[in-house]
C-alpha cells in the first residue's frame, strides 16, 4: 500500500481521515446533484493549498458560477470547450506541462464538456486522457461531475480511471459523502455513507439511515451492462411509457387501460407467475413499483419466490396503515434473476448435468459432481459489470446473498433451510468484494444440487418443475458496533402460535421468537443457545418456570459480522457487549438476581452480570403489538398463517425500524375439535403421557408402529455407535414409508442434533415419513422446552403434518413406561438381520403383533396434553374416531 502524504490534504481533517488521507498523483472526481454539493469541498480545498504554499491551477470552462476566487492567489486558465475535444485536450495538457510537479488543480463541472461537444464517449476520452498524464506528474486534481446527467459507458470509464471517485448526496439538510473507489488505501468504515458534521466525516452506522438516503436513488449503472434491446427490457421500456403516458393524461380510459396490461405483463416477466403470488400481487402492486424493481435486477428473469415475499409483505403493510411509512426500514434490494443462473449452466457446460435431477430414480447420482463443477464456474463480461455496479452502490456495508429460486416461499412448500444464503461483511478493495460476491453466488447455485435440497424436491413431486435460482441481495439491517455490525433483534413471528404452553395463550394471536445479534439464531436449531419465544397476547408468559430455569434457557452466544475477519462469527454476549457501548442495555438484559444475591455479586466485575431476558423490551416498547398487527395484517392478505423473518433496530432517539426480511405462507392446520381420551387407562396399556410441549393440530392417530430408541441403552452407547443407530433409524423409517405405516418415532434427547451426545443425529429427510416424534428429556438436564418453534427445522414438521411431542418424564403428569416397550415384541431382526446387535437400543413395535389390540396416540396441542396407550378390540363410544395421516 502506497504511504499517503502528511502534506497533502482535502482541507477537511475529518475527510481526510475518512479517506486515510491523499496520495500524489490522486484524480479525485466528486458526483453531486448540483455544482453547488462540488463546490462545498473545491472551497476548503483551495485554501488548504494556498496555505501550504503550493501552486494551484483552476480551468474555467463551464457557464456556472466560478469555484475558485481568483483574487486568493490560484492561476485561472480560461479555456472555451467549443474549439473541440481536440484542441480543448491540447491546452489542458500544455497548461499540466508548464505548472510544476506535484501541483494541485481544480476543473470546472466535466458535465459542462459533455454539452458543448455533445458527447458523453467524448467527455470520458477526455477524463481517460488527462487523468494518467495527472497522476505521472504526481498532482492531486479535483473534477465534478453531475449526477444522472450522462451515458453510464462515460461515467463507468472515468471511475475505472480515476484514483478517487465520491458520491455527494444533499440530505435533510445535511451534506453526505459516498466512496466508490478510493484507490490503493482501505478501512472498514471506507466505503461507508458518512455525513458532515461540523469538522468531522462519520460514518453512518445504521442500516436504516444508509439505506433512506441511497435507496432514493435509482442504480442505473446496472443498465449500462445490460443489452441495448431485446424482448424482456423491451418489456419494462413499454411500462415505462404507459406509466408517463398515464400521468400525463390520468383521465384518460384508454392509458389506464395500458398501463394496466402493462402492469400485468410486468408481473409475469419479471416477478412471478405462481397463480396464487399472482392474484395477491395484482392487489397490491402497482405499475410503479414494478417498474423500481426492474431497475434493480441483475440480468433478466424472474426474481423468485423469497424475493417476492418481502416485496409483497411491504407492500401489503403500506397499504393497510400509513404508520408502517415511518416503522418499516427503507430496503434497497437488488435482485438477480433467474436466467442468469441457467445461462450460467450453459456457459459452463453444465446444463446436460442439471437435467439429469429431474430424474426420480436417479436425480443424486451425479449431484456431487455437478456440485464441484458450479463452485468454479465463470460469468460473462457483462453479468460480472453489474455485480460491480451493485456493489459500488452498496459500498462497504455488509450485504446478504439470499436464495430466492422459483419455489421457495411459496403456497405449499417454503423450501426453508434448503437453499444456503451467504453473509458478507464486503469489506476489502472493489476487487475483493466483487471476488467474494461472486464466490457467495456459485456457493447458492450450488446448493440447488444439495441432497437437501433434492429431496425435498423429490419428497413433494417437484423435481421435473422448473426451478430456476434468482438471487435476492440485500443490505444486512443493523449498525456498526466496534469491529462488529449486527441488528439489536433478530427474529422470527408466526401469525398463529401451535405452541400454547398455557390456557392463557390463544394461538390466533400468533407468536415470535427473538434474539439479540443476526437472526441465525432464530431460525437454525441451536443445540446449546435458546431464544426467547414470546406469545403475542401473553408476552410475559415464559415457556419456563422459575428464575433458576430464565437463567438456564436464556440466549448467551450472538451472531455479528466480525469486520476485521471478514466473516461471520458466534460470540459470547459479554464479548459483543463489549464492543457496543451504544447498545440500549436496558431493553434487552437483566441483571442476575443471583449474581446480586450471592456475597460479593458481581460488584469487582470477575462475573459478567447481564443475562439476556429482553423483559423491558417486552414491557417498555410497543412492539410486540406491532408484532401482531404485522402478522395478523399479512394473514388477513394471505388468507392463511404466515411466517415472518424481520430485524429490528433502535436509533439514538429510541425510536426503532423494523426490516421485512422473508415473508412467505405457513402451512399449519388450525385447531380443530379433538375427543378425549379414555378417562381410565390401564397402568399396563399405557406407553407414555406428557404434558407440554406438544406441536401440531390436534388429533387421534391409530399407530402402526413405534420406532423406540431406548434411553438407557442409547445413553451408554460410544458417539460413533449413535451415528450409527442414527441411519439404522432412517433406514427403518424408510421401510415403514414404503408400507404406508403410521410411526411414532421415541427416542432421547434431540431428534436432528448435530450433536451425538444430545440426542439422535439423523437428518429430517430420514425421518419425514413419521406421523408423530417424540423427543424424551432424559440426555442431560435442561433439554430446551421451547422446542424449535420458528426453526428450519420446525418448518419441515409443519409441512410433513408431523406431531410433536416433548416428554419430561421426572416432570408431574409426564410418564415413559420404558420397561412396558423394552418388554413388548420387537421386529428389528426380522427387518434388517444384519443390525440385530442393537435389539436392545433400538426397538420396532408393531401394531400387528399386539393380538388384535391397537396403539393409539391421542394429542390435545390446545390442551398441552398428549397419551400413548395400547386399546382394545372395540371402540368405547365416548372416544374420539381414529384417523390415519394421509402418506408422505
Amino acid at each position: 500500500m502506497v504511504q499517503v502524504s502528511t502534506h497533502l490534504s482535502t482541507g477537511l481533517g475529518g475527510l481526510d481521515r475518512a479517506l486515510r488521507g491523499l496520495i500524489p498523483g490522486d484524480n479525485i472526481v466528486w458526483r453531486a446533484d448540483a455544482v453547488d454539493g462540488y463546490a462545498r469541498f473545491v472551497t476548503p480545498y483551495c485554501r488548504s493549498a494556498l496555505d501550504r504554499g503550493r501552486q494551484l491551477v483552476y480551468f474555467r470552462f463551464a457557464e456556472h458560477p466560478p469555484l475558485v476566487d481568483e483574487a486568493a492567489g490560484a492561476e485561472v486558465c480560461r479555456l472555451d470547450p467549443r474549439m473541440g475535444f481536440e484542441a480543448f485536450t491540447a491546452e489542458i495538457h500544455k497548461a499540466i506541462e508548464r505548472s510544476s510537479r506535484g501541483t494541485w488543480y481544480v476543473f470546472d463541472c466535466l458535465s459542462e464538456l459533455a454539452v458543448a461537444w455533445r458527447s458523453d464517449t467524448m467527455l470520458g476520452n477526455f477524463f481517460r486522457l488527462t487523468c494518467p498524464y495527472l497522476y505521472d506528474v504526481e498532482a492531486i486534481a479535483y473534477f465534478g461531475l453531475l449526477r444522472h446527467g450522462h451515458a453510464l459507458e462515460a461515467e463507468n470509464l472515468i471511475l475505472d480511471t480515476t484514483q478517487v471517485f465520491l458520491d455527494v448526496y444533499a440530505r435533510r439538510g445535511r451534506l453526505f459523502v459516498h466512496p466508490i473507489k478510493v484507490q490503493q488505501r482501505h478501512s472498514p468504515t471506507m466505503y461507508m455513507l458518512h455525513v458532515w458534521e461540523d469538522e468531522n466525516f462519520l460514518p453512518v452506522a445504521e442500516s436504516a439511515i444508509t439505506a433512506e438516503i441511497l435507496g432514493a436513488e435509482p442504480c442505473p449503472a446496472i443498465d449500462a451492462f445490460r443489452p441495448p434491446r431485446g424482448v424482456w427490457l423491451g418489456a419494462f421500456r413499454a411500462g415505462e411509457e404507459a406509466l408517463e403516458d398515464q400521468r400525463r393524461r390520468p383521465d384518460s380510459a384508454k392509458c389506464r387501460a395500458e398501463a394496466e396490461e402493462a402492469r400485468r405483463r410486468l408481473l409475469r416477466t419479471a416477478i412471478t407467475r405462481n397463480p396464487q403470488m399472482l392474484e395477491l400481487l395484482e392487489r397490491y402492486f402497482t405499475l410503479d413499483e414494478v417498474l423500481r424493481v426492474g431497475r434493480r435486477i441483475v440480468g433478466t428473469g424472474l426474481i423468485g419466490g423469497k424475493a417476492v415475499g418481502m416485496l409483497l409483505a411491504r407492500a401489503i403493510l403500506q397499504e393497510s396503515d400509513p404508520v408502517w411509512e415511518d416503522v418499516l426500514e427503507t430496503h434497497d434490494s437488488f435482485y438477480v434473476g433467474s436466467d442468469v443462473f441457467h445461462s450460467f449452466l450453459v456457459r459452463n457446460g453444465l446444463w446436460w448435468e442439471w437435467q439429469k435431477h429431474r430424474d426420480p430414480v436417479s436425480y443424486l447420482a451425479n449431484a456431487e459432481h455437478a456440485r464441484q463443477r458450479i463452485v468454479v464456474g465463470s460469468f460473462p463480461e457483462h453479468t460480472l459489470g453489474q455485480f460491480q455496479a451493485m456493489l459500488d452502490y452498496f459500498g462497504s456495508s455488509p450485504i446478504i446473498v439470499r436464495s430466492s429460486s422459483l419455489l421457495e416461499d411459496n403456497f405449499g412448500h417454503s423450501f426453508a433451510g434448503k437453499y444456503e444464503s451467504v453473509f458478507l461483511p464486503n469489506q476489502g478493495s472493489r476487487e475483493q468484494r466483487l471476488h467474494d460476491f461472486v464466490s457467495a453466488v456459485r456457493t447458492i447455485y450450488a446448493s440447488t444440487m444439495s441432497e437437501k435440497a433434492l429431496r425435498y424436491r423429490a419428497r413433494r413431486g417437484m423435481l421435473g418443475g422448473d426451478e430456476q435460482m434468482a438471487l435476492l441481495v440485500q443490505r444486512v439491517s443493523g449498525a456498526f458496533h466496534g469491529r462488529f455490525f449486527f441488528p439489536h433483534l433478530g427474529a422470527v413471528g408466526f401469525s398463529y402460535n401451535p405452541f400454547a404452553w398455557s390456557r392463557e395463550i390463544d394461538p390466533a394471536a400468533g407468536a415470535a421468537r427473538i434474539v439479540f445479534g443476526l437472526g441465525t439464531r432464530a431460525v437454525d436449531r441451536n443445540d446449546d443457545d435458546y431464544p426467547r419465544v414470546v406469545a403475542l397476547n401473553a408476552p410475559d408468559r415464559r415457556p419456563v418456570a422459575g428464575y433458576d430455569e430464565v437463567l438456564h434457557y436464556a440466549q448467551r452466544g450472538v451472531d455479528v459480522l466480525d469486520l476485521q475477519a471478514n466473516q461471520l462469527v458466534s460470540e459470547s454476549f459479554e464479548a459483543v457487549l463489549a464492543e457496543s457501548s451504544d447498545v440500549p442495555l436496558e431493553l434487552f438484559a437483566s441483571r442476575n438476581e443471583q449474581l446480586s444475591r450471592a456475597p460479593g455479586g458481581a460488584e469487582d466485575g470477575a462475573v459478567f452480570p447481564y443475562v439476556l431476558t429482553f423483559d423491558g423490551l417486552l414491557r417498555d416498547t410497543p412492539l410486540i403489538p406491532q408484532i401482531r398487527n404485522m402478522l395478523e395484517c399479512l394473514q388477513g392478505a394471505y388468507r392463511c398463517p404466515v411466517d415472518v423473518e424481520f430485524t429490528v433496530n433502535f436509533l439514538r432517539d429510541r425510536t426503532y425500524r423494523l426490516n421485512i426480511v422473508q415473508c412467505r405462507p405457513l402451512q399449519i392446520k388450525v385447531e380443530d375439535a379433538v375427543g378425549e381420551p379414555p378417562a381410565e387407562i390401564a397402568e399396563e396399556d399405557l406407553l407414555l403421557r406428557a404434558c407440554g410441549a406438544i406441536v401440531g393440530h390436534s388429533r387421534t392417530v391409530a399407530i402402526e408402529r413405534v420406532i423406540f430408541v431406548a434411553p438407557s441403552v442409547y445413553g451408554q452407547l460410544m458417539l460413533r455407535d449413535r451415528y450409527a443407530v442414527a441411519r439404522l433409524v432412517g433406514r427403518l423409517v424408510r421401510q415403514g414409508a414404503e408400507a404406508e405405516r403410521a410411526m411414532l418415532l421415541l427416542g432421547p434427547g434431540r431428534w436432528g442434533t448435530s450433536m451425538p451426545a444430545l440426542g439422535v443425529p439423523v437428518s429430517f429427510n430420514e425421518i419425514s415419513h413419521v406421523a408423530a416424534l417424540s423427543e424424551i428429556v432424559v440426555m442431560r438436564e435442561g433439554l430446551v422446552p421451547d422446542v424449535s418453534l420458528g426453526t428450519h427445522f420446525f418448518n419441515e414438521l409443519v409441512e410433513a403434518d408431523i406431531l410433536y411431542v416433548a416428554l419430561f418424564p421426572e416432570k408431574e403428569g409426564n410418564a415413559l413406561k420404558e420397561d412396558r416397550l423394552l418388554g413388548l415384541p420387537s421386529r428389528l431382526a426380522e427387518l434388517s438381520p444384519d443390525d440385530a446387535r442393537w435389539d436392545r437400543a433400538v426397538r420396532v413395535i408393531d401394531a400387528a403383533d399386539l393380538g388384535g389390540r391397537r396403539l393409539v396416540l391421542h394429542a390435545n396441542t390446545f390442551e398441552q396434553r398428549a397419551v400413548c396407550f395400547i386399546e382394545g378390540g372395540s371402540e368405547s363410544s365416548g372416544q374420539a374416531a381414529l384417523c390415519r395421516p394421509p402418506s408422505a
